[in-house]
Parts: C-alpha cells; structure tokens; sequence
C-alpha cells in the first residue's frame, strides 16, 4: 500500500476532494501540519509520492518560516528520487522555486472562478488532459510562480499566464484550486482573514457572486478534479528514475 506524504500549512486549506480520492484508490495518508509542527522534520525517503498544499504565507517568507526550507529541501529530495510531487497554489510556487523559477507578488490577486486554458502541451498531458481545451477552474492567490526553466507549460488564465506546469514527468505544479467544494469554499468566504483579503482586493465581484459562480460551476471542475487527481495518481508507485539536480541552498 503505497503511501503519501501531504504537507499542510493551515487547517483552512485541506486536501479537499482529494482526500477521499487518495483514500479509495488504496493509498495511506501522512500528514505534516507545519501550523502545529512547525520544527516538523520528515523522512521523505518513506513516501512513493508528495503533495505540498496551498497556504497564506509566500516563499519570500523564509526568515521567519523556517519550515519552508525543510519544505524545499523535501521537495528536492522527491524530486532527485524521481518520486510524483504534486504542488497546488503556495506548494506549485514551492516547486517553482526549487527548480530555480521565480515567484513574485502580483499587483492584483486572482480570487473566485476563471476560465483555465490549456496550451497545447497540456491538451495532451497525461495528468492535465482531461481539462480539455477549457475549463472553470477556483483561485485564490496573490503571488504568482514562473514556469521553471526546464518545465513543461501546460496553462494559463486571461489574467496570468502561469498556472500550470510539468517538471520530468512526473512533478506537477497547480497555481489553481481543483481540490475545492462547495463546503469549503464557503468556509475560505467565512474566514476572516480570507474575507478581508476579497475586500481588499479591488476585484470587481465579491462574495456573492462568488458564490453564484460556485454553484454554476463546481459540479463540472470536480468532474474534472476526479479524473485529474487520479491521473497524477496513477505515478504513483510507478518504478522511479532518479535525477540529478543542481545542488542549491535555500535561504
């Protein structure tokens, strides 16, 4: 039973629909919260694959979140181990910048429901294909990644450009949300933090239509959400390359 390693931040932003998902397909599920763990030291060596959540908090945090070094230093491991490392939003920037992109903050956030558009690549991406040319997809983000060098880009938004990305064929960066519900979408609207980031926003919608776009469209990204997941699933426990990376020290 292969098992998986998940790094959390806060508990607002779980594995959502991804949980019960990684749970049917037989997997086990490690957790490390680094809210209540913050000296956490995981043994990635373990684990047949890696999925970094998304959270508040931004790489160019480092100083004073020492656990995002630990974070990129497992991140790194996995991926010279060759194992399925899966990144959403703040874990996709994580994997960016191990892999020497950078990641910066935007001049406007990108929050609620916006039309993904798959590149060529990613029409035809084992993991990402079944996303089509188009597709709804949940945000929630202020900083954006660059789609590292050496990585394959699979998607973009009308407002930014880099949203989803391939590194080897096996470690996969998300800027969006697939994991999401209708649940926990209306627990990030409730939450106070995430409510005075909306209204700061300068967006032009806000929590109501928010939760107008949700209930259009929610039924059709978990769809998709379903056979995406399971797709980056199916690496998992597949026999592993090792790759060699350029050593870095992450400061």
């Amino acid at each position: 039973m292969p098992r998986i390693l998940v790094f959390q931040h806060v508990a607002a932003e779980p594995l959502g629909t991804l949980d019960p998902l990684i749970r049917r397909r037989g997997h086990r599920i490690r957790f490390v919260n680094f809210e209540r763990e913050p000296d956490a030291q995981p043994n990635v060596d373990r684990y047949r694959g890696l999925v970094v959540l998304g959270g508040p908090m931004n790489v160019d945090d480092l100083a004073h979140r020492p656990h995002l070094r630990t974070e990129l230093r497992a991140i790194e491991r996995m991926l010279q181990q060759g194992k399925p490392v899966l990144g959403i939003c703040l874990g996709a920037q994580l994997l960016a910048h191990v892999l020497g992109a950078g990641v910066a903050r935007r001049d406007q956030p990108e929050i609620g429901w916006y039309r993904l558009q798959a590149t060529p690549a990613g029409r035809t991406d084992a993991v990402l294909a079944p996303l089509r040319e188009a597709a709804p997809v949940f945000q929630w983000h202020r900083y954006q990644f660059e789609v590292p060098r050496e990585a394959v880009h699979l998607a973009r938004t009308d407002t930014c450009e880099s949203q989803a990305f391939r590194w080897g064929d096996s470690a996969y960066g998300f800027q969006f949300h697939l994991e999401m519900d209708q649940p926990l979408v209306e627990r990030w609207l409730a939450n106070p933090h995430y409510r005075d980031e909306l209204a700061g926003s300068g967006l032009p919608h806000g929590a109501e239509a928010i939760r107008a776009h949700t209930r259009e469209h929610i039924a059709t990204m978990q769809a998709h959400a379903d056979a995406v997941f399971n797709n980056f699933l199916d690496l998992v426990g597949r026999p592993q390359r090792r790759i060699a990376l350029p050593s870095r020290e992450f400061f």
